[in-house]
C-alpha cells in the first residue's frame, strides 16, 4: 500500500480519489462528506493528503474537497512561475471544472497565501476564509528552518525531512510518518522540484497592509503559539489588519497545528464554519486560545 494511500486511510470516513482537468493542467483530489463545499489547500509540500488529521471531522457535515494544488501530489507539475496569480487562476479553473461556483476556503501556510490571492480575485467565490499559520503575512523563517527547506527541497531525503520536520511541529512524533515520506517520494518524482526552484519563494511574499484591508470575508486566522517556521506575532497582525478577522491561538502546536492538536484545530475550525460565535467578528479581532479537549 501506497503511503498516500495510507494517510487516506487515516482519515476515518470514505474518501474518493478523482482527477479533473483545470484549464491545462491534470488536478488530483480528494473528497469526502456532503454539505457546503469546503476546500483545503495544503502547504507548500506533499499534497492533499496533508489535511488527514481534518478531512474526517470536517466531512461530517461538508463537502470536503482537498486538491494536490498544481505542481504538488498526483497533479500536473508545467513549468509555471508558481506565483500567487498562477496559483488563483489555477483555482479558479479548478473550482469552474466542478461547477463550484461559491466555497469555504481553508488554507495552510503557502495554501493560505493562495486563499488570500483568490479571494482577492474572486471574491464573489469565496465564503468563509479559514488561514492557518499563512504564508504572505510578512514573516519569514529564520536561518535553522530556512536552511532546513532549502536541503529538502532541493536534496529531497528521509534525513532532510526529519531536520525541516524539527520547526513544524512541537513534537516531530505528532506527524504521521507516511506523511513525511510521501513527501520525500513527491520531491523526488519529475518536476517535483518546480515549485521551489521556478517559484522562488514568489508565492509566499508579504501581501501589503493596505491590500489585505479589501478583504472583507468572515476569517478566523489559526496559528499554532510554537510556530518555528512563521512567528505568530505575524497572525495577530493579519487579524487586526483584516476587517473581519480574528486570531485563534492553538497552545503546544507548531506551524502544522492541524498535526499537533488535531483535536482542537477542528473544533476551531468547524465551530467558525458553523457560525458559531460569529458576533465576535469585529474589526478589534479579539483573541482566542483554544486547547486540547477545551
Amino acid at each position: 500500500m501506497s503511503y498516500r494511500q495510507r494517510l487516506i486511510d487515516r482519515m476515518g470516513v470514505p474518501v474518493s480519489q478523482a482527477q479533473v482537468r483545470a484549464g491545462t493542467v491534470n488536478t488530483a483530489y480528494l473528497e469526502a462528506g456532503d454539505g457546503p463545499p469546503v476546500i483545503c489547500l495544503h502547504g507548500a509540500g506533499a499534497g492533499a493528503v496533508t489535511w488527514y488529521p481534518t478531512v474526517g471531522a470536517l466531512a461530517q457535515n461538508y463537502r470536503v474537497i482537498a486538491p494536490d494544488i498544481v505542481g504538488y501530489g498526483e497533479s500536473d507539475k508545467p513549468d509555471a512561475a508558481y506565483d500567487r496569480p498562477f496559483f488563483s487562476a489555477w483555482l479558479k479553473d479548478f473550482l469552474s471544472a466542478l461547477a463550484i461556483p461559491r466555497a469555504h476556503i481553508l488554507g495552510l501556510s503557502q495554501g493560505g497565501a493562495i486563499a488570500l490571492q483568490f479571494t482577492l480575485d474572486h471574491p464573489e467565490m469565496v465564503d468563509r476564509l479559514v488561514l492557518v499559520d499563512s504564508a504572505a503575512l510578512g514573516a519569514r523563517p529564520e536561518i535553522l528552518p530556512l536552511a532546513g527547506m532549502i536541503w529538502l527541497n532541493t536534496l529531497p531525503s528521509s534525513l532532510a525531512n526529519r531536520f525541516f520536520s524539527r520547526y513544524l511541529l512541537v513534537n516531530p512524533s505528532n506527524r504521521d510518518p507516511d506523511h513525511g515520506r510521501y513527501s520525500v517520494q513527491v520531491l523526488q518524482r519529475a518536476g517535483g522540484k518546480k515549485v521551489f526552484s521556478q517559484g522562488r519563494g514568489a508565492a509566499v511574499a508579504a501581501i501589503p497592509e493596505d491590500v489585505l484591508r479589501q478583504i472583507h470575508h468572515q476569517t478566523l486566522i489559526l496559528w499554532g503559539e510554537n510556530d518555528r517556521l512563521f512567528a505568530i506575532e505575524h497572525g495577530e497582525a493579519a487579524a487586526r489588519t483584516l476587517p473581519n478577522a480574528r486570531l485563534c491561538r492553538i497552545p503546544e502546536a507548531g506551524h502544522l497545528p492541524l498535526m499537533d492538536q488535531p483535536q482542537a484545530f477542528n473544533d476551531a475550525v468547524i465551530g467558525f464554519l458553523d457560525g458559531v460565535g460569529k458576533d465576535d467578528h469585529r474589526n478589534s479581532a479579539p483573541s482566542s486560545v483554544i486547547g486540547q479537549g477545551v
